[in-house]
């Protein structure tokens, strides 16, 4: 039962991450980032697009991990663990930033929804990584 709910945990905050990461390739465009700058600051549009690239990557990616060490068979106890510890870190900055400096603020409903579902996937991959801390049985 223990990796039953567990990997339905992972399996939340993964498509969360993944869902988050893969809408956030497609932000600048639909946010029109760019006509927020100065067209002759070529450097830094580049640089915010290779931040937004990597960012979105990364939620793509710690996504899949922690999917493919929650029904791999070959993932042991430790590496489960780095995987969720870094994710979960990634997720506590996110939410810190939600609180400290909340974006979406032109709309409660927004601001809110968005630090609710931080919340959310790093309740789901804390959870997970609890689960598997205290389970000392696994390899």
């Amino acid at each position: 039962m223990d990796t039953l709910l567990r990997r339905i945990l992972v399996t939340l905050g993964s498509a969360g991450s993944i869902g988050f990461g893969i809408w956030h390739f497609f932000v600048p465009k639909m946010w029109n980032w760019y006509s927020y700058m100065d067209a002759s600051a070529t450097e830094l549009v580049l640089a915010v697009r290779a931040i937004n690239v990597f960012f979105s990557l990364s939620l793509v990616l710690f996504g899949l991990m922690n999917l493919l060490t929650a029904y791999g068979q070959r993932a042991n106890r430790y590496s489960v663990l780095v995987v969720l510890g870094a994710t979960c870190i990634l997720w506590v900055a996110r939410v810190v930033m939600q609180l400290v400096s909340p974006q979406g603020s032109m709309s409660p409903a927004l601001q809110y929804g968005m630090l609710g579902a931080f919340v959310v996937v790093l309740g789901c991959y804390a959870a997970a990584f609890a689960m598997v801390l205290l389970d000392k049985g696994r390899g």
